[in-house]
């Protein structure tokens, strides 16, 4: 064997790792950001999207947090035909939401409406980070308004999954205008003796770290979710990390204490 073909078999063997790997089927294997391994999206799947080998959180649509959450069949959704309207004429905005709407299936960047945690009765909200980040404009801030107000009006107790970049700045002042219509109708609800647990998921930053998701009775978080605002000093305190397989557990345990404090 000559020394240049000495060369192209060491080539070969170099690369036959990277080849075999782009031979395992995307549609069968998703690879872990937090270990890199290749796990099957079957398995992923029956783990509530957690990678088995290192415990990642993997992101999931709201749709599939509500069936994790949850008990089946009891997901009522309200205002869910409610969508933004392009007022400022921003450009490039309306394509903007018309991808975002057919990419996720959803009108906008939050699901909200009623359902039941082990038999008990709750209002929940649920934000999609595939929706332009959930950026937090009008009509996210609508839907959690008068799910508020809802739970106010029934005596529910509210969650909110939270997952959001901030205010949606192609809506500008109108957009900041709804952290303080949200913290507003929180202040009513507390005020009736509405009980709120906030669930901040990966990310929660910017005008949604600084209203609705800091204001709660009890504030969750999912392992590794970047939860900020400006700085390190204008942040809120957490009262526990909860991994995915024990939130539906917790916030059972969580509701149950409540209603018996109000027995």
């Amino acid at each position: 064997m000559n020394l240049f073909d000495r060369h192209r078999q060491l080539l070969r063997r170099k690369n036959a790792p990277a080849a075999a790997a782009r031979e395992i089927p995307e549609a069968v294997f998703a690879s872990c950001p937090g270990c890199h391994a290749s796990v099957l999206k079957s398995v992923l799947q029956t783990n509530r999207y957690v990678c088995p080998s290192c415990g990642h959180h993997f992101p999931i649509s709201a749709r599939e947090r509500i069936r994790q959450i949850l008990d089946d069949g009891s997901f009522r959704e309200l205002d869910a035909r409610l969508s933004t309207v392009n007022v400022h004429a921003f450009p490039h905005y309306d394509e903007k939401l018309d991808t975002a709407s057919r990419k996720t299936g959803m009108k906008e960047a939050v699901i909200c409406g009623t359902g039941t945690i082990d038999g008990i009765h709750v209002a929940v909200g649920v934000m999609d980070a595939r929706f332009m980040m959930a950026s937090m404009g009008m009509a996210v801030g609508e839907k959690l308004c008068r799910l508020i107000h809802q739970a106010t009006r029934k005596k529910l107790p509210l969650i909110l999954f939270s997952a959001s970049g901030g205010a949606r700045m192609q809506e500008g002042i109108l957009s900041l205008v709804q952290m303080a219509r949200t913290n507003a109708a929180l202040e009513e609800f507390s005020e009736h003796g509405g009980f709120y647990i906030s669930v901040l998921t990966h990310p929660v930053t910017g005008g949604v770290s600084a209203s609705f998701a800091m204001a709660a009775d009890i504030i969750l978080a999912e392992p590794e979710a970047l939860i900020g605002f400006a700085g390190r000093r204008v942040i809120g305190f957490l009262d526990a990390i909860v991994t995915r397989g024990d939130m539906k557990k917790l916030l059972a345990r969580l509701l149950r204490l409540h209603r018996g404090r109000k027995s």
